[in-house]
């Protein structure tokens, strides 16, 4: 493990206390230049926590959590402003609930999936969250998801572990 500089561990500390969305942005966007990729993760995983309204530790909580973990990703990537709108549109409709049970039974992963995979963030996809909240989803829901994950390789019960660990 590469040994923080004293600015690094600042900004970390600073993380910590921050819960403007604008300022993390900047931080983030200011680590990835200075390839600073512990302050980058810590300000993306913030970031990422503190745009939910709904209370931490909820399905609904890990829900938006991860829609904004995608949004923040796709405007870094675009350059631009991304909204997940049909996602956004299918919870408006059906629900948290259902839109993460109707994406994960999905035969294919989403585009989505393969990017928080990428960038090391699996603790976020809606995969995550079903077999973090079992009560909430079927048997089915829950074996489609642990296949999927294990389709990618990923470690089920690190993933679940290191969610837990994001709320606080």
């Amino acid at each position: 493990m590469a040994t923080l500089s004293i600015a690094e561990i600042r900004a970390l500390e600073a993380i910590e206390k921050l819960d403007d969305p604008a300022k993390l942005r900047a931080l983030l966007a200011n680590a990835r230049t200075r390839g600073a990729t512990a302050v980058a993760d810590a300000a993306f995983t913030k970031l990422c926590g503190i745009q939910p309204s709904a209370a931490p530790g909820t399905v609904e909580f890990d829900v938006w959590q991860s829609v904004y973990a995608l949004e923040e990703m796709l405007r870094y990537e675009r350059g631009k402003t991304v909204r997940l709108s049909r996602t956004r549109q299918k919870i408006q409709r059906d629900g948290e609930l259902k839109t993460v049970a109707d994406l994960t039974l999905k035969p294919e992963a989403s585009e989505g999936f393969n990017l928080l995979v990428d960038i090391g963030h699996p603790e976020l996809l809606f995969e995550a969250v079903v077999l973090r909240h079992p009560e909430s989803f079927d048997e089915t829901v829950q074996a489609a998801a642990r296949d999927r994950l294990n389709k990618a390789n990923l470690d089920i019960e690190r993933v679940i572990a290191s969610a837990r660990g994001n709320h606080g």
